[in-house]
């Protein structure tokens, strides 16, 4: 779907993107995360086209985004952080305007519009100005914009930024609307929406990729271990033992301290832990029906993704780095001006 090979963006003698490589499967939602500065929007706008990297190709469905613009372009939505709106026309009348921008044939516009209207929930003020629409509504504006053409990719950078708590949810609940029909690459500063949102993640630093994989699969590899809670009936005070033996010399097994409620229900409640990827569940699970202790709870233990976005990446920069973004940023702003209306 996309292949992202050794791309490279510099500014001056500050390096944005560092050589950036991967892979994006359809039918996925990645989440893009990385700190302030790291180069997570510069890195969707050389994907889009917006920018041109100094270095590197970026392939979309087999075309070239430097050599073959247009045809990549096609399979492409792009929602910015801050949404290309014109505020003083209506919804209608701007989805209009991006529709000739679009080249969507004129006997396929109406109803182009007007599904895309449909899929953002916007027919209740498709007639308003939208700079009268809370911001909320800009970004399903933003949304429908990205959505005409019927793009297979969406690329969101920070969709639900600025929103209220109802907002996010309402954007949240539409993008996993979206995502069945579409691939979608978002980038956003809020890891639980990432988490709850995203097959894949993706984290940057520094302009480097550091990590790639699934939620489950980064906790691994970032600890090199598998923990899984468990609480089982333990009428004969044997699992202890039962367990040590079993497991001995091939996981580490800590009992918790029991509270009352658990006492009385005669439970043992503690952690196996596992180097690797090991999953033990289904041995576990026979091992302790054979011995007539029944599993009440087992659950994979893992770490939060706050837990391992901080233990990926380095958030500390000095003065000049951040001057160095801040012109950096600005000077991206001016080239995509330059490229595009909207």
């Amino acid at each position: 779907m996309i292949e992202v090979k050794n791309i490279v963006k510099q500014y001056g003698d500050h390096l944005a993107v560092d050589h950036l490589s991967f892979h994006v499967e359809k039918g996925q939602i990645y989440g893009f995360l990385g700190p302030n500065g790291a180069g997570k929007s510069t890195t969707m706008n050389m994907i889009t086209g917006y920018l041109a990297s100094n270095e590197g190709t970026v392939v979309i469905n087999g075309h070239d985004i430097l050599e073959e613009p247009e045809e990549a372009k096609k399979c492409i939505g792009y929602l910015p952080e801050i949404p290309p709106l014109y505020v003083d026309m209506t919804v209608m009348e701007y989805l209009n305007f991006v529709a000739g921008l679009k080249n969507v044939p004129k006997a396929e516009k109406e109803s182009v519009l007007l599904d895309v209207i449909e899929k953002t929930y916007l027919d209740s003020v498709k007639d308003r100005l939208i700079k009268n629409l809370s911001k909320g509504y800009k970004q399903r504006v933003g949304l429908a914009q990205a959505l005409i053409g019927n793009p297979e990719v969406l690329i969101l950078d920070e969709p639900t930024v600025g929103l209220d708590p109802k907002q996010i949810i309402e954007i949240r609940e539409l993008v996993k609307e979206l995502a069945k029909d579409h691939t979608i690459i978002l980038s956003s500063h809020i890891l639980s929406e990432v988490s709850a949102l995203c097959d894949q993640i993706m984290i940057i630093s520094h302009g480097k990729l550091v990590a790639c994989d699934t939620p489950e699969n980064l906790s691994r590899s970032v600890t090199g271990k598998t923990t899984l809670k468990i609480k089982v009936l333990d009428k004969d005070q044997k699992v202890a033992s039962l367990l040590e033996n079993h497991f001995a010399n091939r996981a580490v097994i800590t009992a918790d301290a029991l509270d009352t409620e658990d006492m009385k229900e005669n439970m043992w409640s503690g952690s196996i832990e596992t180097d690797g990827n090991v999953d033990i569940r289904e041995e576990l699970f026979y091992l302790l029906s054979d011995a007539k202790c029944p599993v009440m709870q087992m659950i994979p233990s893992k770490l939060s993704l706050e837990d391992i976005f901080l233990e990926l990446t380095d958030d500390t920069q000095s003065e000049q780095e951040m001057e160095d973004l801040e012109e950096s940023a600005q000077d991206m702003q001016e080239e995509v001006a330059h490229e595009s209306d909207i």
